[in-house]
């Protein structure tokens, strides 16, 4: 047995756990190695989307880390194998590592240390990030002779505008909490024992509370909406509310609000609405 097997039969690289409202924690889980990213972790992380998409169960999704870290990159194992010519991941052609910005699901980070290159990916492509003020974050593809991966290069300056995309970027320099909630890397920051809760309970009110059709048509609308102009996502808004207007979720919305309970919205069928990833196409 391999390394990479010895490691998944201990323990699962991914943790995964739903809770009554209906939010899936996912925790990278290989803390002996600060959750660096290996090909089994990236299998596991495969499946876990592939199940938050067809699980009806599941409306919400948390991300984050075992131990004091969220996800300092790849494995450096991988990385001294990929530069010296070798091929350290398998052959099989696997999913772009673009899984949080797909989901039709909403995707929170809880971002609990260290979050850099693969890791830092993945924390961008999430919906919200909420983070402890210690985290440490860096692109740090300069600083290994990479350029940007992962279409980094176009969801970072959208969300810290260019100015600040071009200096996290060029330089990998690092940055904590405080500093990544100023430029809006971040969303809030979290004292870290309450980091974690707060990010399931913010999870759960979307869980409990939004409609899933609605959640997974305005992460189309958003993904589909940076790249064109006003007029046309306009003229697709008012498309999108012809048939919002047809759909119980509406009725029900409307409804729960006038008896003042909360909402029974139906859950999202695995091939039901629109896909970020069709929007930005």
């Amino acid at each position: 047995m391999d390394g990479a097997q010895a490691e998944t039969a201990a323990a699962p690289v991914i943790l995964q756990e739903l809770t009554d409202d209906g939010v899936l924690v996912l925790t990278l889980n290989r803390p002996d190695r600060h959750n660096a990213w290996n090909l089994e972790m990236e299998l596991q992380y495969n499946a876990a989307f592939d199940r938050v998409n067809e699980d009806r169960r599941i409306r919400a999704v948390v991300l984050t880390g075992a131990g004091g870290t969220f996800c300092p990159g790849m494995d450096m194992s991988v990385l001294d194998a990929s530069s010296s010519g070798t091929k350290p991941f398998t052959t099989m052609p696997l999913p772009p590592r673009t899984r949080p910005l797909t989901s039709r699901k909403p995707v929170v980070a809880a971002i609990n240390g260290a979050c850099a290159g693969i890791g830092f990916s993945q924390a961008v492509m999430s919906d919200i990030r909420f983070a402890v003020p210690e985290a440490k974050f860096a692109v740090a593809f300069s600083k290994l002779g990479l350029m940007a991966e992962d279409g980094v290069s176009w969801l970072l300056p959208r969300l810290v505008g260019v100015g600040h995309a071009s200096d996290l970027l060029l330089s990998s320099r690092a940055i904590r909490g405080e500093e990544a909630l100023a430029m809006g890397l971040v969303n809030r920051l979290i004292p870290a024992g309450e980091l974690l809760q707060a990010a399931v309970d913010y999870a759960g009110q979307l869980a409990t509370r939004c409609s899933p059709w609605a959640m997974a048509t305005i992460k189309a609308q958003l993904a589909a909406d940076q790249a064109t102009g006003y007029e046309p996502a306009l003229t697709a808004s008012l498309q999108l509310l012809t048939e919002a207007k047809r759909r119980p979720d509406y009725r029900e919305g409307v409804v729960s609000y006038l008896e003042k309970r909360p909402p029974r919205f139906e859950a999202l069928a695995p091939d039901q609405g629109i896909r970020p990833a069709q929007a930005t196409g």
